[in-house]
C-alpha cells in the first residue's frame, strides 16, 4: 500500500469508520447501563410505598437511550474530519434535542404526578384535563424560553411581544379564555369535581366524567355524553349530590287503608326497611330506618319511608327492593295499599224549568 492509500485510509478512519465506531458504541453502553441501572432502580422501587420513584424510572426509561445516542454523536463529531461550521449546527441541534427531552421528561412526571395524586387528595387538587394541560403548557413553556435562551436570542423583548400580542389575542377569543378561566375556576373552587352525580336546572344530570379547557363532559345515566360550555355552567342552578358527602336519603311515598292499625304499619314497614338496608347492594347498613305519617289523603294516610343510600344511583335498586318486597309482606299482614276512590252524589238537587226536584 503507497502512502497516498495509507493516508487515504486515516482520512476515511477518522471521517466515517471512527465516529460511527463511536456511536455504536455509545448505544451498546447505554443499553448495558440502562438494564443494570433500572433493573436495580425497579427492585428498590417495589420496596417502597410512595409512587414518585416508580413515575420518574418510567418517564427517563424511555429516553434513556436516546440521550446516550446523542452523547454518541457528540463525541463522533469531536474525532471526525467534518468540517468545524457543520458541527457546530450539529451541536447546537443536539443541544436542542435534549432540552426538548428534558422537558417532555419533566411533562410526563408532572401529569403522571397530578393523576397518581390528585385522585388521592382531590380535595386539595382536583384531576381534570385542564389542570393536566396547565401543568404541561407551564413545563413547555419554560422549556422553549430555556431553548431560546441558548441558543442566544434574547427572552425579554419576546415577552414583551407576548404581552402586547397576548392583549389582542384576549380581545379576539373572548369566548374561548372565557370557557377557559371558567374551567380553572370550576377546577379550583371544588363545588363540581370529576366523579360527582350533578343536576342542571336546563335538565340534563349524571357523572362528571372531566372539565376540559372549553367544556364540562357529563356523563348521563343512559350511556351519553352532555358537554356544557365552563362559562354556561357557571351560569346554572346545579345540584351536586355527592356535596357535602355522597351519603343521601332514599325516601319512598305510601299509603294505607283508614282502617289500617298504623302502629303495626310503622313496625312491619321497617322491618322491611332494615332488611333492604343490610341485604341491599348500595344500602347502608348501619342506617335505622324510619317512617313520617304526613297525610290524610282523599282515600289513604299517606306517610313517607326514609332509607339510605351510599349514593345517587343506589337509591333506583334500594326502592326497587324495598317497593318488592314490602308489597308481599302487607299481603301476609293483610295490610291494604287501597286503590284511587272518586264518589258519585246521586242526590244533587237540579233545576228543571224553573222547579227545584230530586
Amino acid at each position: 500500500m503507497g502512502e497516498n492509500g495509507f493516508s487515504f485510509y486515516l482520512n476515511s478512519f477518522g471521517e466515517v469508520i471512527l465516529p460511527v465506531i463511536i456511536v455504536f458504541l455509545s448505544i451498546c453502553i447505554g443499553f448495558i447501563i440502562r438494564k443494570i441501572i433500572f433493573m436495580y432502580l425497579g427492585r428498590w422501587a417495589a420496596k417502597t410505598k410512595t409512587e414518585v420513584d416508580d413515575i420518574i424510572i418510567s418517564a427517563v426509561k424511555g429516553p434513556f437511550i436516546i440521550w446516550f445516542l446523542m452523547i454518541g454523536i457528540f463525541l463522533g463529531l469531536k474525532f471526525s474530519l467534518v468540517q468545524e461550521n457543520i458541527v457546530e449546527v450539529i451541536d447546537r441541534v443536539l443541544m436542542c434535542l435534549g432540552i426538548f427531552s428534558v422537558t417532555m421528561v419533566f411533562s410526563t412526571i408532572a401529569t403522571r404526578m397530578i393523576k397518581s395524586y390528585g385522585t388521592r387528595f382531590e380535595s386539595a387538587f382536583p384531576v381534570t384535563s385542564l389542570t393536566q394541560n396547565i401543568a404541561r403548557i407551564l413545563i413547555f413553556s419554560i422549556g422553549i424560553l430555556i431553548l431560546l435562551n441558548s441558543l442566544g436570542v434574547s427572552i425579554a423583548p419576546i415577552l414583551a411581544t407576548l404581552g402586547v400580542g397576548g392583549l389582542a389575542v384576549a380581545l379576539a377569543l373572548q369566548d374561548t379564555l372565557s370557557n377557559l378561566f371558567a374551567g380553572v375556576h370550576l377546577s379550583i373552587a371544588k363545588q363540581i369535581k370529576v366523579g360527582d352525580y350533578i343536576k342542571l336546572s336546563s335538565g340534563e344530570e349524571g357523572y362528571v366524567s372531566d372539565i376540559t379547557w372549553r367544556s364540562t363532559k357529563i356523563k348521563m345515566l343512559s350511556n351519553n355524553v352532555v358537554l356544557i360550555p365552563n362559562d354556561a355552567l357557571l351560569k346554572l342552578v346545579v345540584v351536586n349530590y355527592h356535596l357535602p358527602e355522597n351519603e343521601l336519603a332514599v325516601l319512598v311515598d305510601l299509603g294505607v287503608h283508614y282502617d289500617s292499625d298504623l302502629k303495626k304499619v310503622e313496625e312491619v314497614t321497617i322491618e322491611v326497611a332494615r332488611d333492604v338496608m343490610k341485604s341491599v347492594q348500595g344500602g347502608i347498613p348501619g342506617f335505622e330506618p324510619f317512617i313520617r305519617y304526613h297525610t290524610l289523603g282523599d282515600f289513604s294516610i299517606n306517610f313517607s319511608v326514609i332509607m339510605r343510600g351510599k349514593e345517587f344511583v343506589d337509591q333506583y335498586l334500594i326502592k326497587h327492593e324495598f317497593i318488592k318486597r314490602l308489597q308481599e309482606r302487607y299481603k301476609k299482614e293483610n295490610i291494604i295499599i287501597p286503590y284511587p276512590i272518586r264518589a258519585i252524589n246521586y242526590t244533587q238537587e237540579k233545576s228543571v224549568n224553573g222547579r227545584q226536584c230530586l
